[in-house]
Protein backbone atom coordinates (compact mmCIF):
# COMPACT_ATOMS: atom_id res chain seq x y z
CA UNK A 1 0.00 0.00 0.00
CA UNK A 2 1.35 3.45 -0.92
CA UNK A 3 2.18 5.71 1.99
CA UNK A 4 0.03 8.87 2.21
CA UNK A 5 1.49 12.23 1.20
CA UNK A 6 2.78 14.68 3.78
CA UNK A 7 -0.07 16.21 5.76
CA UNK A 8 -0.80 19.88 5.01
CA UNK A 9 0.33 22.64 7.36
CA UNK A 10 -2.89 23.46 9.24
CA UNK A 11 -1.74 27.01 10.02
CA UNK A 12 -1.13 27.69 6.32
CA UNK A 13 -4.49 26.18 5.34
CA UNK A 14 -6.33 28.40 7.84
CA UNK A 15 -4.37 31.47 6.74
CA UNK A 16 -5.18 30.77 3.06
CA UNK A 17 -8.91 30.43 3.74
CA UNK A 18 -9.04 33.52 5.96
CA UNK A 19 -7.39 35.49 3.15
CA UNK A 20 -10.00 34.29 0.65
CA UNK A 21 -12.80 35.26 3.04
CA UNK A 22 -11.32 38.75 3.53
CA UNK A 23 -10.99 39.23 -0.24
CA UNK A 24 -14.59 38.19 -0.77
CA UNK A 25 -15.75 40.60 1.94
CA UNK A 26 -13.66 43.49 0.59
CA UNK A 27 -14.93 42.96 -2.96
CA UNK A 28 -18.59 42.96 -1.86
CA UNK A 29 -18.09 46.04 0.33
CA UNK A 30 -16.49 47.85 -2.61
CA UNK A 31 -19.42 46.87 -4.84
CA UNK A 32 -21.95 48.10 -2.25
CA UNK A 33 -20.08 51.39 -1.83
CA UNK A 34 -20.06 51.88 -5.61
CA UNK A 35 -23.80 51.26 -5.83
CA UNK A 36 -24.51 53.70 -2.97
CA UNK A 37 -22.43 56.34 -4.78
CA UNK A 38 -24.27 56.02 -8.11
CA UNK A 39 -27.13 58.50 -7.39
CA UNK A 40 -24.73 61.09 -5.93
CA UNK A 41 -22.33 60.85 -8.86
CA UNK A 42 -25.24 61.07 -11.29
CA UNK A 43 -26.58 64.15 -9.49
CA UNK A 44 -23.21 65.87 -9.53
CA UNK A 45 -22.94 65.08 -13.22
CA UNK A 46 -26.29 66.74 -13.90
CA UNK A 47 -28.16 63.48 -14.54
CA UNK A 48 -31.37 63.76 -12.49
CA UNK A 49 -33.36 60.80 -13.86
CA UNK A 50 -34.79 58.32 -11.35
CA UNK A 51 -32.78 55.30 -12.54
CA UNK A 52 -29.55 56.00 -10.56
CA UNK A 53 -31.55 56.09 -7.30
CA UNK A 54 -31.96 52.33 -7.60
CA UNK A 55 -28.26 52.06 -6.76
CA UNK A 56 -29.16 52.55 -3.07
CA UNK A 57 -31.52 49.53 -2.68
CA UNK A 58 -29.14 47.49 -4.82
CA UNK A 59 -26.30 48.41 -2.46
CA UNK A 60 -28.46 47.48 0.54
CA UNK A 61 -29.21 44.11 -1.07
CA UNK A 62 -25.49 43.43 -1.52
CA UNK A 63 -24.79 44.33 2.13
CA UNK A 64 -27.63 42.17 3.47
CA UNK A 65 -26.54 39.29 1.26
CA UNK A 66 -22.95 39.71 2.48
CA UNK A 67 -24.04 39.66 6.13
CA UNK A 68 -26.03 36.48 5.54
CA UNK A 69 -23.06 34.79 3.94
CA UNK A 70 -20.65 36.02 6.60
CA UNK A 71 -22.97 34.54 9.20
CA UNK A 72 -22.38 31.23 7.49
CA UNK A 73 -18.69 32.18 7.35
CA UNK A 74 -18.59 31.33 11.05
CA UNK A 75 -18.00 27.78 9.80
CA UNK A 76 -14.37 28.88 9.38
CA UNK A 77 -14.14 29.13 13.18
CA UNK A 78 -15.76 25.72 13.53
CA UNK A 79 -13.20 24.26 11.11
CA UNK A 80 -10.42 25.69 13.27
CA UNK A 81 -11.92 24.04 16.37
CA UNK A 82 -12.22 20.72 14.52
CA UNK A 83 -8.58 20.88 13.43
CA UNK A 84 -7.52 21.55 17.03
CA UNK A 85 -9.57 18.60 18.28
CA UNK A 86 -9.07 15.82 15.72
CA UNK A 87 -5.96 14.56 13.88
CA UNK A 88 -5.80 14.65 10.09
CA UNK A 89 -6.43 11.32 8.37
CA UNK A 90 -5.76 10.66 4.70
CA UNK A 91 -8.62 9.58 2.42
CA UNK A 92 -7.44 8.07 -0.84
CA UNK A 93 -10.50 9.00 -2.89
CA UNK A 94 -12.89 11.95 -3.12
CA UNK A 95 -16.10 11.38 -5.07
CA UNK A 96 -18.42 14.30 -5.75
CA UNK A 97 -22.01 13.18 -6.23
CA UNK A 98 -23.61 16.55 -6.94
CA UNK A 99 -23.84 20.25 -6.11
CA UNK A 100 -26.57 22.72 -5.12
CA UNK A 101 -26.42 26.50 -5.51
CA UNK A 102 -27.51 28.25 -2.31
CA UNK A 103 -27.11 31.73 -0.92
CA UNK A 104 -24.45 30.74 1.63
CA UNK A 105 -22.36 28.96 -0.98
CA UNK A 106 -22.43 25.91 -3.19
CA UNK A 107 -23.31 22.77 -1.25
CA UNK A 108 -21.55 19.67 -2.57
CA UNK A 109 -22.44 16.06 -1.82
CA UNK A 110 -19.25 14.03 -1.47
CA UNK A 111 -17.90 10.72 -0.26
CA UNK A 112 -14.47 10.31 1.29
CA UNK A 113 -13.21 6.75 1.08
CA UNK A 114 -10.15 4.69 1.88
CA UNK A 115 -9.02 2.13 -0.69
CA UNK A 116 -10.49 -1.27 0.15
CA UNK A 117 -13.16 0.07 2.52
CA UNK A 118 -16.83 0.46 1.68
CA UNK A 119 -19.90 2.12 3.15
CA UNK A 120 -18.57 5.66 3.50
CA UNK A 121 -21.42 8.09 4.30
CA UNK A 122 -22.51 10.87 1.99
CA UNK A 123 -21.37 14.24 3.30
CA UNK A 124 -22.70 17.74 2.75
CA UNK A 125 -19.65 19.91 2.04
CA UNK A 126 -19.46 23.71 2.03
CA UNK A 127 -16.32 25.72 1.34
CA UNK A 128 -15.20 27.40 4.57
CA UNK A 129 -14.00 30.56 2.82
CA UNK A 130 -17.34 31.21 0.96
CA UNK A 131 -15.70 30.38 -2.40
CA UNK A 132 -18.39 28.76 -4.54
CA UNK A 133 -16.47 26.65 -7.01
CA UNK A 134 -15.55 23.02 -6.41
CA UNK A 135 -11.86 22.85 -5.39
CA UNK A 136 -9.54 22.29 -8.30
CA UNK A 137 -7.90 18.87 -8.27
CA UNK A 138 -10.15 17.53 -5.51
CA UNK A 139 -11.12 14.39 -7.42
CA UNK A 140 -7.70 13.81 -8.99
CA UNK A 141 -6.15 12.67 -5.72
CA UNK A 142 -7.03 12.11 -2.13
CA UNK A 143 -7.91 14.56 0.61
CA UNK A 144 -7.29 14.95 4.32
CA UNK A 145 -10.11 14.62 6.81
CA UNK A 146 -10.34 15.64 10.46
CA UNK A 147 -13.43 14.83 12.47
CA UNK A 148 -15.95 12.06 13.03
CA UNK A 149 -18.00 10.99 10.01
CA UNK A 150 -21.18 10.57 12.08
CA UNK A 151 -20.92 14.17 13.33
CA UNK A 152 -18.94 15.97 10.63
CA UNK A 153 -15.55 17.56 10.25
CA UNK A 154 -13.16 19.20 7.85
CA UNK A 155 -11.93 18.14 4.43
CA UNK A 156 -8.69 19.67 3.11
CA UNK A 157 -7.67 19.40 -0.55
CA UNK A 158 -3.84 19.40 -0.46
CA UNK A 159 -3.37 20.63 -4.03
CA UNK A 160 -5.07 23.97 -3.32
CA UNK A 161 -5.38 24.19 0.50
CA UNK A 162 -9.14 24.45 -0.03
CA UNK A 163 -10.99 23.66 3.19
CA UNK A 164 -14.57 22.39 3.30
CA UNK A 165 -16.81 21.93 6.32
CA UNK A 166 -18.68 18.63 6.09
CA UNK A 167 -21.56 16.96 7.91
CA UNK A 168 -23.51 13.76 7.15
CA UNK A 169 -26.31 13.94 4.58
CA UNK A 170 -28.96 13.28 5.58
CA UNK A 171 -28.14 14.15 9.19
CA UNK A 172 -30.99 12.04 10.59
CA UNK A 173 -29.65 8.85 9.03
CA UNK A 174 -26.79 8.71 11.56
CA UNK A 175 -28.82 9.77 14.60
CA UNK A 176 -28.67 6.27 16.10
CA UNK A 177 -24.90 6.04 15.68
CA UNK A 178 -24.44 9.42 17.38
CA UNK A 179 -26.77 8.40 20.21
CA UNK A 180 -24.80 5.18 20.75
CA UNK A 181 -21.41 6.88 20.60
CA UNK A 182 -19.26 6.54 23.71
CA UNK A 183 -18.73 9.45 26.14
CA UNK A 184 -15.26 10.31 24.80
CA UNK A 185 -16.49 10.39 21.21
CA UNK A 186 -19.43 12.65 22.11
CA UNK A 187 -17.15 14.88 24.19
CA UNK A 188 -14.77 15.36 21.25
CA UNK A 189 -17.68 16.25 18.94
CA UNK A 190 -18.95 18.76 21.51
CA UNK A 191 -15.49 20.24 21.92
CA UNK A 192 -15.12 20.60 18.14
CA UNK A 193 -18.57 22.20 17.79
CA UNK A 194 -20.00 19.48 15.54
CA UNK A 195 -22.35 17.67 17.95
CA UNK A 196 -25.39 19.20 16.21
CA UNK A 197 -26.39 20.03 12.64
CA UNK A 198 -24.86 23.43 11.84
CA UNK A 199 -25.96 24.09 8.27
CA UNK A 200 -29.65 24.92 8.71
CA UNK A 201 -32.34 24.91 6.02
CA UNK A 202 -31.99 27.94 3.78
CA UNK A 203 -34.26 29.92 1.55
CA UNK A 204 -33.81 29.68 -2.19
CA UNK A 205 -33.63 32.80 -4.25
CA UNK A 206 -31.41 35.03 -6.27
CA UNK A 207 -27.75 34.22 -5.71
CA UNK A 208 -25.05 36.82 -6.16
CA UNK A 209 -21.92 34.75 -6.59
Amino acid sequence: MDSPPVAPDVAQVLKHNRTLLRRHTAARLALAAGLFAVPFVAHWGGYDAALPVFGVPAGMFVLIFLLLRLGRGSRLRVCEKVLRTYPLEYRTRVAKKGSEWKYMGDVHTVRLTVRGQHGAPSLRAVNASTVRRWPKGAEEGGAWFAGDLAFGGVMIVPASNAMLFVQPAPWEKYEQERAQAGPQRRELAEQAGISRLLELKEFRGMVLG
